[in-house]
């Protein structure tokens, strides 16, 4: 049984997603921002929040590699493997992306999938049932906040909820390596 704050958490985060509204949650990585990545216009406000242009596309958040086939057309073969294989956080970005807000997918038809391994994220998503947006909790082209206390009152005052839960950790994480999977089944890694 987790403790009532970590539920409570998990509760208020709920409804916001539910209702359309912006987190501001601890992911795997970094702090972010989240949202129904199937909602049009939660993500429109992600966009805004951010100050950032629409045609950067955004990384979303599943629970298990089963979750995949839901919003990927087609899964090269080797993406079991490759995931299994890494164990840091890992966003593969994958072609054909589909049943997401047009909003999230870039001009390419391709979206960044990254499967968490983070507690808090896999209960949050698993009762959710749908995707999260995650990016980064920062205006547009400024520092990635790696810890809650680097997060701008910009971005603070704009979400719809504040995730409690890991607040005070002081861990340094750092964005998750990216790579870039082709139908092939060849793949280039982008970050790492």
């Amino acid at each position: 049984m987790k403790d009532p704050e970590f539920q409570e958490d998990i509760e208020n985060a709920l409804k916001t997603l539910q209702s359309g509204g912006v987190i501001l949650y601890p992911t795997d990585t970094i702090w972010g921002l989240g949202c129904d990545a199937t909602n049009h216009n939660a993500v429109e406000k992600i966009y805004r929040i951010k100050q950032r242009i629409e045609s950067k596309s955004l990384i979303i958040l599943i629970d298990s590699f089963e979750q995949l086939n839901n919003y990927v057309d087609k899964i090269p073969d080797v993406a079991y493997d490759l995931l299994k294989c890494i164990e840091n956080p890992v966003t593969v970005i994958y072609s054909n992306a589909k049943n997401l807000a047009s909003n999230v997918i870039a001009g390419d038809g391709t979206i960044g999938i990254r499967i968490v391994k983070e507690e808090f994220c896999i209960n949050l998503i698993s009762r959710f049932g749908k995707p999260i947006v995650s990016t980064s909790a920062n205006i547009s082209g400024e520092e990635s906040p790696v810890i809650f206390s680097h997060i701008s009152k910009d971005i603070i005052s704009n979400v719809d909820y504040i995730v409690k839960y890991r607040q005070e950790t002081f861990s340094q994480s750092k964005p998750s390596t990216i790579i870039r999977l082709m139908e092939t089944g060849e793949y280039i890694i982008i970050r790492q």
